[in-house]
C-alpha cells in the first residue's frame, strides 16, 4: 500500500499536498503578484483549509507582513500556476494583518474581523 506522501505524488486534479501550496505565488486581477502562501490553516475536525496565510510586502524578509486570507477568497489559475484573489495592493495594506516575530495569538474575534473585513462568510459562528 503506498504512503500518503506516495500517494499525492501521483495525484492529479484538484487535490494538492499543503507542502506544496506553501509559497505559491498570489496574483490580483489584473496579474499582479501580491505575495505568496506562507502557511495554510486547517480546521482540526473537518480537516477544511480555512485561510491562506499570505506573505506580503517589506523586502528580504524585512517589514513582511502576514495577511490570513479567507480561503473561499481565492481561485487557483492553473495558467499562472497561482492563486488569484479579487484584492488590490491598496486593500491589503488596509487588511487585518500579523508580523510574524511578534506575539501573535489568534482569537475568535480576529477571524471574525478577518472574515469581515473580506465579506466571505465567517468560519467562527
Amino acid at each position: 500500500m503506498p504512503t500518503i506522501a506516495e500517494a499525492v505524488s501521483i495525484t492529479s486534479g484538484t487535490l494538492i499536498a499543503a507542502d506544496k501550496v506553501k509559497g505559491t505565488n498570489v496574483y490580483n486581477l489584473a496579474g499582479d503578484k501580491l505575495g505568496n502562501v506562507d502557511d495554510i490553516m486547517i480546521d482540526k475536525v473537518s480537516g477544511r483549509a480555512i485561510y491562506a496565510v499570505m506573505s506580503f510586502g517589506g523586502f528580504l524578509g524585512m517589514g513582511e507582513k502576514h495577511h490570513p486570507l479567507p480561503w473561499a477568497t481565492l481561485k487557483y489559475d492553473a495558467k499562472k500556476g497561482g492563486y488569484v484573489v479579487n484584492l488590490d495592493k491598496k486593500q491589503l495594506e488596509g487588511a487585518p494583518n500579523y508580523d510574524r516575530r511578534s506575539e501573535f495569538k489568534w482569537t475568535p474575534d480576529y477571524g471574525r474581523k478577518v472574515d469581515s473585513y473580506y465579506k466571505a462568510p465567517s468560519y467562527w459562528i
